[in-house]
């Protein structure tokens, strides 16, 4: 078995850009920029910060488009895709590798909010519930779990 998976947490370099395609389909483009801090052999600190291209369809690309601005955190979670094709100008062949999205999560943002989704809109209603959620962001439920109803 093979496995494609990215799991992304940056911020945004740019706002995105959406656009559709002639099927209609709504296409996201935007990166992501995330950083790693380590020692070097010396022990100093050091900063390394990589740009991730990232591309959202559907429902995907509308939330985020709709939602998400540069400098904000987000989560991404989706597979690697290298593009090719010859360039215009004779000078080749040109690649591009992507981050295809397939799921996402906001990240904290002053306003309080956030979520996730998987091919889902949400919509004001949502929103707003999120919103007035507790900072932990679990619901416990409100009738009393017994050790004998738990299944293991």
């Amino acid at each position: 078995m093979y496995l494609n998976k990215v799991f992304l947490y940056g911020n945004l370099t740019r706002d995105p850009e959406v656009k559709a395609l002639p099927s209609g389909t709504q296409v996201a483009n935007f990166a992501i920029a995330t950083n790693r801090v380590y020692k070097d052999k010396n022990g100093a600190k050091q900063e390394s910060v990589e740009f991730h291209n990232v591309v959202a369809f559907g429902k995907l690309a509308e939330i985020i488009g709709q939602y998400m601005k540069k400098g904000r955190p987000l989560f991404v979670e989706g597979r690697i895709q290298t593009r090719s094709w010859d360039a215009t100008d004779g000078s080749g062949k040109k690649y591009k590798t992507e981050i295809i999205a397939e799921n996402f999560q906001f990240g904290p943002s002053g306003q309080g909010g956030g979520g996730s989704t998987s091919n889902r809109q949400p919509t004001t209603d949502n929103v707003e519930a999120k919103q007035d959620e507790p900072a932990s962001g679990i619901a416990y439920p409100e009738e009393e779990i017994k050790a004998e109803d738990i299944p293991f």
